[in-house]
Formats: structure tokens, C-alpha cells, sequence
């Protein structure tokens, strides 16, 4: 075999739980490390390190991604009731990816990867539609009451210097509930830049929607402020590059996608991400077959499977029975991550190594050969039916 292509800067590794652990694991093992001379700064963010390190190791690997530019980010578990009882936690620990896209100041962007075969439930798309989901605020961030009884709920806010503005939310006449949103002009920012930048290096239009007709304020504010830094810092770019943007409101883009052929960014704000991405993910194939990369407006990546750790498939493995477990997006997550160190680092080997083995797992599921859960939505005759590890070793030897 000739020489391993080189490195210069390691990638920040993120490890993670569950079946998805396992196979990040297999991938290294066949498909990276034969062919690349793989440098990483690892940090474990299984839930077992997490609890050991309250949580320490995700603001370490936050902050690595700062220094280096670049992450690779295994599943991991979100703790609930249920999985503080099976670990024995201390405490019901946050979301690892809240944690990062918080700290990184991130834009998600998730886009279904294509393959012959698995054919969109729309049957005009052709082509990925990205979705970009701001990650701040909104109702994740909210604050709710249930109101008892007859009685008004107001809005207020009280400046540092003691003045104060007062909203009339409801005068209540008997129970209701009630809750308060947010969000802030410097996050609103970061997505807007994010965006651009990432339309800008993929070469697609970007769309942006909200309810601004019925949202006069709130989301107003989301479509002023994209406007504003569109013409103030990116306008220019984007007619030199010959792609577009555009705002309308998220029912006329709802519609505009339905009929679209594809082939653009979809940015929208937190709760609408969240909904979209996965009606998109289902339309095109499969959760398993989608790209997911956290952007910062300064420019630092962060690449991850957009799905979680597999937990059916994992107790099955621990009982000894075979699984078929689709690896697609955690190949394409390193796939992603090695393509970007690569260009920053001026690496061309390394690039087109990324795109190879894209290449290579694309045209595996393309020859018949796939996990179970492509197998039962392909229109290709007589699929075979891979088991996890088969399907990889069937992607190492393609490539």
C-alpha cells in the first residue's frame, strides 16, 4: 500500500454512545485509518465520562473546536428520567450538542444524502434541500405558567436603569396557560451569518421564512436583521457567485418546497428546524441518510450524525444478535469533517479522499448491498441485506 496521506492540523474527536459508539469504532478501523494517517484531539463524551467529569469533557471539546477549527462528533445521549436510573447519574446532564451549539454560537445545517434506489417521497426533488436551524432560544428557552384563574398576564421589561415597558399578554376569565419567549439580536446575527457564509461555500441559494405578518415584533426582528447584514456584508458575494436570497413567509416556503426541485439552504428559526428537518429526513429516505454540520459565524465546523445512539440495536448487540445498523451519516460525518480539515489546511489528498469514500459508501447501497432499513424503502430488486459491521467491511472493500 502506498504512504498514508498526511495530516497537519488533528481534528477534534468527539466519541459517543451506544451502537453508534461501535461503529465509530468500525469506521476508523476500516475505512479511515488504513488510508489516512488520522490525527485527532479525542475527548469521550459517552455518558459514563460526562457524569465522571460533570460534564467538564463537553465544555473541553467545545473549546478545543475553538482552538482547532474543526470536530467530528460521535452520538451521544440526551439523559431523561428513565436513563439517570440506568446509568446511576447524579444528575439528568443537558444535551452535549445544546452544550457545543451554544458555545460554538452555531447554525445546524442538515441536508439528506441521495443514493439510486431510495427515491423521495416528493417526487420532484432532485436535489438535497438543506436545512438551517437556529439554534437559540424560542421556546426551548422559554418560560411557562399555568394560570389558575380570572385574572391578566403582562410582559414586562425592566431596563438596568429602572425604566420600564409593560405589555397586556391576556385578561384571563377563567384557567389558560401562559408562556414567555426570547431570543437576542447577537444570536439572530450569528445565524444570519452562518448562513450566508455557509450558501456562499456550497453555492446554493439560501430561502429564509418566518411569521412576520402575524409575529410583527419577534419574527420581524429575525427578517430585519438577515436584511440588513444581506446588503450591509453579502449581497455583493452572492451576485459575484450567482445564487440568491430571498425572505418569504414559512406557510409560502412550506408550499414553494413542496414543489421545488431542490438544490437550495432553507434557513429557518428553532422550533420550525426542529419540525422540518425531520419531515425533509423522512421525505428523502431516512434520518440515517442525512449530513448534519454545526457552523459557526467565525467560521469553526463541527460534523455529526443528525440521528441518536441506536439504543434498540445497541441492547440487541449486547445480547450477542446481529444487528443491521445503517452507518451512512457517521461516515459522512467524518467524511465531512476530513474534506473540511483539508481545505482549510490546503490538503488536496485529503479532500478527495473524503470525496472517495462518499463515493464508495453511496455506490455500495447503489450495488444492492445495504442495512436493513434501506433494504425495506428501495426500489432496486433483490436487495442484500447487510449486517453493521458487513456493510462497512462492503464499503472498505469498494474503496
Amino acid at each position: 500500500m502506498t504512504d498514508k496521506i498526511q495530516m497537519r492540523t488533528p481534528l477534534v474527536e468527539m466519541d459517543g454512545d451506544e451502537m453508534t459508539r461501535i461503529i465509530w469504532q468500525l469506521i476508523k478501523e476500516k475505512l479511515i485509518c488504513p488510508f489516512v494517517d488520522l490525527k485527532t484531539e479525542y475527548y469521550d463524551l459517552g455518558l459514563t465520562k460526562r457524569e465522571e467529569t460533570n460534564d467538564q469533557v463537553t465544555i473541553d471539546s467545545a473549546e478545543a473546536t475553538k482552538r482547532l477549527g474543526v470536530a467530528v462528533k460521535c452520538a451521544t445521549i440526551t439523559p431523561n428520567a428513565a436513563r439517570v436510573e440506568e446509568y446511576n447519574l447524579k444528575q439528568m446532564w443537558k444535551s452535549p450538542n445544546g452544550t457545543i451549539r451554544a458555545m460554538l454560537d452555531g447554525t445546524v445545517f442538515r441536508a439528506p444524502i441521495l443514493v439510486k434506489g431510495i427515491q423521495p417521497v416528493v417526487r420532484n426533488w432532485e436535489a438535497p434541500i438543506t436545512i438551517a436551524r437556529h439554534a437559540y432560544g424560542d421556546i426551548y428557552k422559554n418560560t411557562e405558567i399555568r394560570v389558575p384563574g380570572a385574572g391578566k398576564v403582562e410582559l414586562v421589561y425592566t431596563g438596568a436603569d429602572g425604566t420600564e415597558i409593560r405589555e397586556l399578554v391576556h385578561e384571563f376569565d377563567g384557567p389558560g396557560i401562559a408562556q414567555g419567549v426570547h431570543n437576542l439580536d447577537a444570536s439572530i446575527s450569528s445565524f444570519a451569518r452562518s448562513c450566508f457564509k455557509f450558501a456562499l461555500d456550497t453555492k446554493q441559494d439560501l430561502w429564509f421564512s418566518t411569521k412576520d405578518t402575524i409575529s410583527k415584533k419577534y419574527d420581524h426582528r429575525f427578517k430585519d436583521i438577515f436584511a440588513e447584514i444581506y446588503e450591509a456584508e453579502y449581497a455583493q458575494a452572492f451576485e459575484e457567485a450567482g445564487i440568491e436570497y430571498f425572505y418569504t413567509l414559512i406557510d409560502d416556503a412550506v408550499a414553494r418546497v413542496m414543489k421545488a426541485r431542490g438544490g437550495f439552504i432553507w434557513a429557518v428559526k428553532n422550533y420550525d428546524g426542529d419540525v422540518m428537518s425531520d419531515m425533509i429526513s423522512s421525505a428523502f429516505g431516512s434520518l440515517a441518510m442525512m449530513t448534519s454540520v454545526l457552523v459557526s459565524p467565525t467560521g469553526v465546523y463541527e460534523y455529526e450524525a443528525a440521528h441518536g445512539t441506536v439504543q434498540r440495536h445497541y441492547y440487541k448487540h449486547l445480547k450477542g444478535e446481529e444487528t443491521s445498523t445503517n452507518s451512512v451519516a457517521t461516515i459522512f460525518a467524518w467524511t465531512g469533517a476530513l474534506r473540511k480539515r483539508g481545505e482549510l489546511d490546503e490538503l488536496p489528498e485529503l479532500v478527495e479522499f473524503a470525496g472517495r469514500l462518499e463515493k464508495a459508501t453511496i455506490g455500495t447501497i447503489e450495488a444492492g448491498e445495504m442495512t436493513g432499513d434501506l433494504a425495506r424503502i428501495t426500489t432496486l430488486e433483490n436487495p442484500r441485506i447487510l449486517t453493521t459491521e458487513a456493510f462497512i467491511d462492503a464499503v472498505a472493500s469498494r474503496l
